[in-house]
């Protein structure tokens, strides 16, 4: 089983959630799947100081910045087609608000990447399984706004502490044409229907052992999808 891994960059704050990255590329090893890293050979939005949240005066390519979690091994999207994959995951990071789409500036109005939406759009048609962690299920719904498929997503929950506008990230999906439910970090959300599968993470207040159990969830949920 080949399970796409698709990477904005490498840092929370300008690229893809670098622990979410790993955890994943760990439970697809663990179930005994194959990943595929992918990244897109563009700049980034920007390039954003870890240690103090100000932004850089420089540029960085996703596609050189996510090779650092590959370890070197990944692949160009524009190289990747549905048939490579058995299915995709897409950890969250603010590279999915701002290199994937531009919803970290204009919300739901902002605009997705085509290379990123082309993949995401052929994948569902296909019927081959996605899971978006964290935020990244503003990216699935950016893909399939417009269409026919109404994913069911959750970004999280209300009902526990969270850093972000869950109720906002929500609504915002909602209007792209969505529907939504509230989950907690111990749970995952699975529209079977469209084989998508949604998880928390770090869009809930929560520790890397309760991250790492909410991906495996998500993995797993995908082998039982293909299998």
């Amino acid at each position: 089983m080949k399970i796409g891994v698709l990477l904005s960059g490498c840092g929370v704050y300008d690229g893809v959630e670098i622990q979410e990255a790993v955890l994943t590329l760990l439970a697809i090893e663990e179930i005994g799947a194959k990943a595929v890293c992918i990244g897109l050979n563009q700049d980034q939005y920007h390039v954003v100081n870890h240690l103090t949240g100000e932004e850089m005066p420089e540029k960085r390519n996703m596609l050189i910045e996510a090779a650092r979690i590959a370890r070197g091994e990944i692949k160009d999207i524009t190289t990747v087609a549905p048939a490579d994959l058995d299915a995709l995951v897409i950890p969250g990071g603010f590279g999915s608000a701002k290199n994937f789409t531009r919803w970290a500036f204009n919300g739901p109005e902002g605009e997705i990447d085509p290379k990123v939406k082309l993949l995401i759009v052929n994948m569902v048609n296909v019927g081959k399984p996605i899971a978006a962690l964290c935020v990244s299920p503003i990216v699935v719904a950016k893909a399939l706004e417009g269409s026919t498929v109404h994913a069911q997503l959750t970004i999280g929950t209300d009902a526990a502490p969270s850093p972000y506008d869950i109720q906002g990230f929500s609504n915002g999906l909602e209007s792209l044409g969505a529907t939504t439910s509230m989950k907690m970090i111990d749970e995952i959300e699975i529209d079977k229907e469209n084989k998508i599968i949604t998880a928390p993470c770090y869009m809930m207040e929560a520790s890397i052992v309760e991250v790492r159990k909410n991906i495996r969830k998500a993995i797993e949920a995908i082998r039982d999808m293909v299998e």
